[in-house]
C-alpha cells in the first residue's frame, strides 16, 4: 500500500505561509493618532481665543454698563448714557464679532491642511501596505505552489 500524502498538513503549511504584517495597521493608528492630537491642539487654541474674546468683551460690557447705571443730576444725561451705551455695544459686537469669524477661519484653515496631510499620509500608508501585502502574497501563493505541485508529483509516482 502507498504512502498518501498528507493534504492536511499541506493546507496547513500553505495557509501558514500567507503573512498579515500588522505593520501597516501600527502605522494606519500612529497616523490617526496623530491626526487626533493635531486636531485637538487646534480645537483648544481655538476655544482659548474664544474665551479670552469672550472676557474682554465681558470686561468692556462692565465697564460701560457702570456708566449707565450711575446718579446723572439731569434726566437727559440717562438718555444720552444709554444711547451712548448703546452705540458702543453696536460697536463692540461688530469688533468681536470680526474677531470670533477670524478664529473660525484660522481653524477652518488649519483643517483643511491637517486633513489634506492626513489624507497624503494615509494614501501613502495603505500604497505602501497594499504593495507589501501583494508582494508577500504573491511569494508565498509560489511557494505553495511549489509544494502543492511537488506533492502531487510525489503522490503521482507512488501510484
Amino acid at each position: 500500500m502507498a504512502a498518501t500524502e498528507d493534504y492536511t498538513k499541506i493546507m496547513k503549511d500553505m495557509m501558514g505561509a500567507f503573512p498579515i504584517d500588522m505593520s501597516a495597521f501600527q502605522d494606519g493608528f500612529k497616523t490617526n493618532a496623530s491626526l487626533g492630537d493635531k486636531m485637538s491642539k487646534v480645537a483648544i487654541a481655538a476655544a482659548e481665543k474664544s474665551s479670552e474674546i469672550s472676557s474682554k468683551w465681558t470686561k468692556e460690557t462692565l465697564a460701560k454698563v457702570t456708566d449707565v447705571t450711575g446718579a446723572k443730576a439731569e434726566p437727559a444725561e440717562y438718555s444720552k448714557a444709554f444711547t451712548d451705551f448703546a452705540s458702543a455695544q453696536a460697536e463692540l459686537a461688530a469688533e468681536n464679532l470680526a474677531a470670533f469669524a477670524e478664529v473660525a477661519k484660522s481653524v477652518q484653515m488649519e483643517t483643511v491642511e491637517l486633513m489634506l496631510a492626513a489624507g497624503k499620509d494615509l494614501g501613502e500608508d495603505v500604497t505602501a501596505a497594499a504593495k507589501k501585502a501583494t508582494d508577500d502574497v504573491t511569494a508565498a501563493a509560489n511557494k505553495a505552489t511549489k509544494e502543492v505541485t511537488a506533492a502531487a508529483k510525489k503522490a503521482t509516482a507512488s501510484k
